[in-house]
């Protein structure tokens, strides 16, 4: 991979492939449907008091599920999404430092309620759960 240096000085990355795979942290325990076992939307809004820019994930060909969930106090799972099948929906995968990345694009929920929930539930029916 050819990292190049900015001239803010951050570090920048080369686009992730459609291929990649990321993890997203489940850190609360109703954000998997118990009935189902899936991934619930609620996993993939943008928290507005963090004034989150992106929703944070981890790059699995960098962070094994076990090392992902040990970045945690609490994680319940992970689910893992293809960064190509992110894209399909309008949105991106942005690396911004050597295993983690932010999905971008996801407008908050309380600016576009119907996007907002649109996106956050097609991103959960193409979650995975990683058991831990």
């Amino acid at each position: 991979m050819d990292d190049e240096q900015s001239n803010s000085g951050k570090k920048e990355y080369n686009p992730l492939s459609c291929s990649a795979i990321v993890y997203r942290a489940l850190l609360r325990k109703q954000w998997i449907d118990k009935d189902t076992e899936r991934v619930k939307a609620d996993a993939y809004f943008l928290r507005r008091n963090k004034n989150e820019k992106g929703l944070s994930v981890n790059i699995a060909a960098y962070c094994s599920p076990k090392q992902c969930a040990a970045k945690f106090n609490k994680c319940f799972a992970l689910a893992s999404l293809h960064v190509g099948r992110i894209r399909d929906l309008g949105l991106d995968v942005i690396q911004d430092s050597s295993d983690h990345a932010n999905i971008i694009g996801l407008p908050d929920v309380n600016d576009d309620a119907v996007t907002a929930e649109r996106l956050a539930g097609l991103l959960a029916k193409q979650s995975r759960i990683i058991n831990l």
